[in-house]
């Protein structure tokens, strides 16, 4: 089983050569954006600092404070699980919704249909409920 869950938070222990020849440092954060043979390595956006995008389409650094502002990605890497430590779940990190898309995406037609008409299930269930 995966040690570490698709959105997971994590914090690199080491610094990274990274694919284009730059290097993420020891502590940078990240977000797994893909677990790969349920858990043997991971995808994982790494993040630089906090920008924001100039009018000529440049990124100028700023603060998270900053209206518009958001942490430049600096590159997306294939990585063991000893590579990396989990800051925060992807269960505190992102929404249920988010989770959920990320759960169907990966489930075949079949199941889908079922998860669909539970889902349609759950819905007249409330419908009802409200109508009480």
């Amino acid at each position: 089983m995966s040690q570490f869950q698709l959105f997971d938070a994590v914090r690199l222990r080491a610094e990274i050569l990274l694919e284009d020849g730059s290097t993420a440092p020891e502590g940078c954060i990240g977000s797994i954006v893909e677990v790969l043979n349920d858990g043997e390595a991971y995808m994982v956006e790494l993040f630089g600092e906090w920008v924001v995008e100039t009018e000529d389409g440049d990124f100028a650094p700023t603060t998270r404070e900053a209206i518009d502002s958001f942490m430049e990605t600096i590159g997306v890497e294939t990585l063991s699980p000893r590579q990396i430590r989990l800051v925060t779940p992807a269960r505190e990190a992102v929404g249920v919704r988010a989770q959920l898309l990320a759960l169907v995406n990966e489930l075949p037609e079949t199941t889908l249909e079922e998860v669909r008409n539970f889902a349609e299930f759950l819905k007249r269930k409330q419908t009802e409920q409200r109508a009480s």
